[in-house]
């Protein structure tokens, strides 16, 4: 019976030790093993554009005081409302800004091009109306704005759009504006531009199967409580 016990004891400790050397060994091994170092995000600089909380009010103030009042002053007189507020800003939701740059890179790639250029915003307003583009004009005759990506063709940025073929298309070709693209800035230039917007009134072109890439759709209105 003591030497069963003895046998049993002295089984067990083998039993122990080369468990043991099991796990040591698998421990060697996970340490031989690199280790995959976790992708550092790449921080982002600041874009040269960026101006202080000063310089904005200034420039915000300086529309107040060369802008704002003729606008108001206008639609006072022409449409007989005293209680005309003119919208001083449009905004857009920030995920619906991201999807669209996204959107655009996607379907600019698959039409061949090489490279966006610029994200053109447009001064624009809406017509005295309660229907436009088949939605409710919830304010007529307000300003707003469209965001037009554009490209570089011989010198000059145009905005463009897919056409029905899934080739790319310059707006100035199915708009029939007479004006040309605007250059870059860092080309030199005779030509002064006050402003520039296609001109719409030629007639309606018809982008079935097409893709247009102006996005419209803002919210806007007179400044929010504590801004400016």
């Amino acid at each position: 019976m003591k030497h069963s016990k003895q046998l049993l004891i002295g089984l067990f400790a083998v039993l122990l030790l080369s468990a043991i050397s099991c796990k040591d060994k698998e421990r060697e091994n996970n340490d031989e093993k690199p280790r995959e170092e976790e992708p550092k995000t790449q921080e982002v600089e600041a874009p040269d554009g960026i101006i202080s909380i000063d310089s904005a009010k200034s420039i915000y103030d300086n529309y107040t005081e060369n802008r704002a009042g003729i606008i108001k002053e206008y639609e006072h007189r022409t449409r007989q409302s005293p209680d005309f507020e003119v919208a001083r800003f449009v905004d857009f939701d920030y995920a619906t800004i991201k999807q669209y740059i996204a959107f655009v890179d996607q379907e600019a790639e698959k039409a061949g091009v090489e490279k966006v250029t610029k994200l053109r915003i447009y001064f624009a307003n809406y017509p005295d109306k309660e229907l436009f583009d088949g939605k409710k004009v919830v304010h007529p005759k307000q300003n707003t704005v469209f965001l037009v990506p554009t490209l570089h063709e011989d010198g000059q940025n145009y905005g463009f759009f897919i056409g029905p073929d899934g080739k790319v298309e310059l707006i100035k070709n199915a708009v029939g504006a007479k004006a040309q693209g605007m250059g870059d800035a860092s080309e030199p230039t005779t030509k002064s531009y006050a402003g520039f917007a296609p001109s719409f009134s030629a007639s309606p072109i018809m982008f079935q199967g097409g893709q247009s890439f102006n996005l419209n759709s803002g919210h806007g209105g007179p400044p929010p409580t504590g801004d400016y």
